[in-house]
């Protein structure tokens, strides 16, 4: 398993992943990156200058991804932790912390000092590993992502 930047050909793999993973804990619904167009071209969306997103590949299969963003309105020195997502089989292996620390460190050598996040409570797992990676939580959202149906907002200085 390795860790790479994101490629054009990803893009369908990807956003397979993030709404499957989305529907089976259901929360697959309005307001959060199930109904978000960008789902589908990420490879594009994250040539936005301060992002990056990055996949995990097993044996030439995508089994997950995840990045940074600088999301609009967020503090200065602040970018956001998206999209980490994990395919059923790839979960309960250290993948999620693997792929945080990654960002995480991209963060900081990019120059951002704080890294937010927003989930929601389906994402009971996710939640889990936000917290034991340091996260605190949040009394609102940072930023404008436009995800509405996410409401766990959590940070981490870095």
């Amino acid at each position: 398993m390795f860790i790479r930047p994101i490629e054009e050909k990803d893009n369908k793999a990807i956003a397979t992943i993030i709404r499957n993973v989305l529907a089976e804990f259901g929360a697959n619904k309005p307001g959060t990156v199930y109904f978000d167009p960008t789902t589908d071209d990420l490879y594009t969306l994250f040539k936005t200058p301060g992002s990056q997103y990055w996949v995990a590949e097993e044996d030439g299969k995508i089994i997950g991804g995840s990045g940074i963003f600088p999301t609009e309105g967020l503090p200065e020195g602040c970018c956001e932790l998206v999209k980490l997502y994990l395919d059923t089989a790839a979960r309960g292996k250290g993948l999620g912390k693997q792929l945080i620390l990654h960002c995480l460190d991209a963060a900081a050598k990019a120059g951002f000092t704080q890294v937010y996040l927003e989930t929601m409570p389906e994402l009971h797992n996710a939640v889990g590993l936000y917290e034991r990676c340091g996260f605190t939580y949040l009394d609102g959202p940072l930023g404008n992502s436009g995800h509405f149906g996410c409401d766990i907002w959590m940070a981490k200085s870095i």
